[in-house]
């Protein structure tokens, strides 16, 4: 609601790849600022039924078929999305299920490939009981991963083994639990068990944010040796032999900012 942190989602670029991952409020908009042209997407990816990953799912579709008039691109979805479930509504309307030229009921276990790339979709435990998480397979690059969100469970880890690249959804930090989402204290068990090259904290509630993600990211990756940071608005990550990142200067922590 207060937009202290962006809820646009992540895009993903890599060769003929164009995926914008969890397209919440104001993703079209925030699209068009950092020049990602919409036009250009190849893929919409939808995690579970929540306005803060789906709210521009539709007008992301419109934009990846040309307005409606091409049979393009993918769509893959939880099934909450696409069918509802007890506790949501269906999120993508069927007029906007009809144009992708692959659409995908993203359940646990399920494989499918835009382009070059592997996907694979893997469980979470959330208050969308059919929410999910991504696990990106490219060719040459290894493979990144994204929790979506969901609470700690036995075999989170698992699927995310790995990974160079981990993007934990944390709402909280630790001591704050809340059902159905994720503290630091959790996102140190899944690192722990996944080991990935980095990991990325985002998904930030207020009680976070308060805090301080960076301090929360420092705090992380003390106890896991692998290297944390905390996400932040613009914020692009490099996969190549090595991962860089690249975060614009006005991004900074609210606890930063207040210190100041």
């Amino acid at each position: 609601m207060t937009q202290r942190r962006r809820t646009g989602g992540i895009r993903i670029l890599h060769d003929k790849i164009n995926i914008h991952l969890d397209p919440g409020p104001g993703a079209l908009i925030y699209s068009l600022e950092a020049g990602l042209n919409p036009q250009k997407i190849t893929g919409v990816l939808v995690s579970h039924c929540h306005p803060d990953h789906c709210n521009d799912a539709e007008v992301l579709i419109e934009a990846m078929t040309q307005g409606m008039t091409r049979k393009r691109g993918t769509l893959a979805a939880a099934h909450s999305a696409l069918s509802g479930n007890q506790q949501c509504e269906v999120s993508i309307s069927k007029y906007h299920q009809e144009m992708p030229a692959q659409v995908v009921d993203a359940k646990p276990g399920t494989e499918f490939n835009i382009d070059d790339v592997r996907i694979s979709v893997a469980e979470a435990r959330h208050t969308d009981p059919d929410a999910v998480g991504f696990r990106f397979e490219t060719p040459n690059l290894g493979d990144i991963a994204y929790t979506s969100d969901s609470e700690y469970f036995e075999g989170i880890g698992k699927p995310y083994q790995g990974v160079r690249l981990l993007l934990l959804c944390v709402m909280r930090p630790e001591g704050s639990p809340w059902k159905g989402h994720m503290t630091s204290n959790d996102a140190v068990k899944i690192i722990e068990k996944a080991k990935p090259e980095m990991a990325v904290l985002t998904h930030f509630g207020m009680q976070m944010i308060f805090k301080g993600p960076s301090n929360e990211a420092r705090l992380i990756q003390q106890r896991t040796g692998v290297s944390t940071v905390a996400a932040s608005d613009g914020m692009r990550i490099t996969v190549g032999e090595k991962i860089s990142v690249q975060t614009p200067r006005k991004q900074r922590d609210l606890n930063e900012f207040v210190e100041t």
